[in-house]
């Protein structure tokens, strides 16, 4: 029997929110990982905005 992908894992991408409000061009974006299982909502976290050159609320899109 073959053995089970990892299904619980998936790929999200983070957006910046402050950035979208700020008309500023270009966007903040991070690619990671999360357990769908134990994290079933969108995920938030403070990430580096090399833009605005602080740290921001980054959400998760899609």
């Amino acid at each position: 029997m073959a053995k089970k992908s990892k299904a619980n894992r998936i790929q999200v991408i983070l957006e910046c929110t402050e950035h979208k409000d700020s008309g500023m061009p270009g966007t903040s974006r991070y690619v990671t990982m999360k357990n769908r299982k134990n994290t079933p909502s969108r995920m938030e976290l403070k990430k580096y905005n090399p833009i605005l050159r602080r740290y921001t609320v980054h959400k998760e899109i899609k």
